[in-house]
């Protein structure tokens, strides 16, 4: 998580060493003392990020235009998809920005996620006032950075009371996809059943607390660790969600576990599963499910091909579908993306479902 309130601070330059930890990179920095107010990270071309990503420094914003408001950020997460984004392997692309280059060049400013706070608002808005929250819905707004100009069609009011800055940042990617995949498939009830994969992923950590929520109960299958003891541990974290059963892979592989799947689901068909990995691993849980059936396919993790047996088709007739958020944005109205956060905010107020919160970077 970027903190990237706008504040009086020096300015950092970089040095040209790197350190990566997982999906986060962390930049060597030294400062001098000339003063700023304004920072991006950007990159004008595609690449590892560790080499292409730079800090650069703006001058405050002019004055809102109609129908758009001046916001500063809070908070924004770095997702897997932005690096993916930044290495030019993403479909969903970031939009040039002109004004941001000391020669006036085209850059890109990073990042798809975050909230950020309203500054100033121009004329024609009436629901916006300063000091209220939003989050971003159109695709790749560039959110790493102190502050921006943003269009009222692009944002998405967010009520700040019994919400943290960091449950705000990350309500409009993973959160959304785990409710909309529970919600737009099968009209599932409680007692029903789901089955999913990548179950320790911030997708996979909101299915199982919103299904759980709705009385819905989950099978979850993770990678095993090396140490059995970390195992353990992550089945009793997920449990502790709200996961019914959670089991590795390599149990999964197992001839005998399938009778353990029979004695959980009491015969009762599964009707969902979730799919983020690809691979044999989903070949194995699509034969879990039941006549009728749906799987969801929303990640590649394993970058193996998802690889069905043509049985499933013909004698459970099994339907396979694709998810992606952006897409569901861009099909959806504004009152039906208002409803969906208002849900998800209200799961958090309720004590219903904390979601996942990511470790920050300050």
């Amino acid at each position: 998580m970027i903190r990237t309130a706008a504040s009086r601070r020096h300015v950092l330059h970089l040095h040209h060493g790197y350190s990566t930890a997982g999906s986060c990179i962390v930049r060597a920095f030294r400062t001098s003392t000339v003063r700023l107010d304004q920072r991006a990270i950007v990159y004008s071309k595609n690449g590892d990020p560790s080499s292409v990503l730079s800090a650069v420094s703006f001058p405050d914003l002019p004055p809102p235009a109609p129908r758009t408001a001046n916001v500063r950020f809070l908070l924004s997460p770095i997702n897997p998809a932005d690096i993916n984004v930044i290495e030019g392997v993403y479909p969903s692309r970031p939009s040039p920005s002109t004004d941001l280059s000391s020669d006036a060049s085209a850059v890109f400013v990073a990042g798809n996620e975050g909230v950020a706070e309203v500054l100033s608002v121009g004329n024609g808005i009436t629901h916006l006032k300063e000091k209220d929250w939003v989050v971003m819905t159109k695709p790749q707004m560039g959110t790493w950075v102190s502050s921006r100009n943003v269009r009222i069609e692009d944002v998405l009011k967010v009520d700040s009371s019994g919400l943290s800055a960091a449950h705000a940042a990350t309500l409009t990617v993973n959160s959304p996809t785990a409710y909309n995949m529970l919600h737009d498939v099968v009209q599932l009830k409680e007692g029903d059943w789901v089955v999913q994969n990548g179950a320790n992923s911030a997708v996979g950590q909101a299915v199982i607390q919103i299904a759980a929520s709705k009385g819905v109960r989950t099978i979850n299958f993770i990678r095993d660790r090396q140490v059995r003891d970390n195992v353990e541990s992550l089945k009793s974290h997920l449990k502790a969600l709200g996961a019914t059963h959670v089991a590795t892979y390599d149990e999964l592989s197992d001839r005998a576990f399938k009778a353990t799947f029979a004695s959980w689901t009491q015969g009762k068909d599964v009707q969902l599963g979730l799919n983020c990995v690809g691979g044999k691993t989903t070949t194995l849980m699509a034969g879990l499910l039941g006549e009728n059936a749906h799987l969801v396919s929303y990640g590649a993790m394993s970058k193996d091909p998802l690889s069905l047996p043509t049985s499933l088709f013909i004698f459970k007739n099994l339907t396979c579908h694709g998810f992606w958020q952006t897409r569901w944005y861009d099909q959806k109205t504004l009152d039906e993306r208002l409803q969906m956060m208002q849900t998800l905010t209200g799961l958090i107020r309720g004590g219903k479902a904390c979601m996942i919160l990511p470790m920050g970077v300050p």
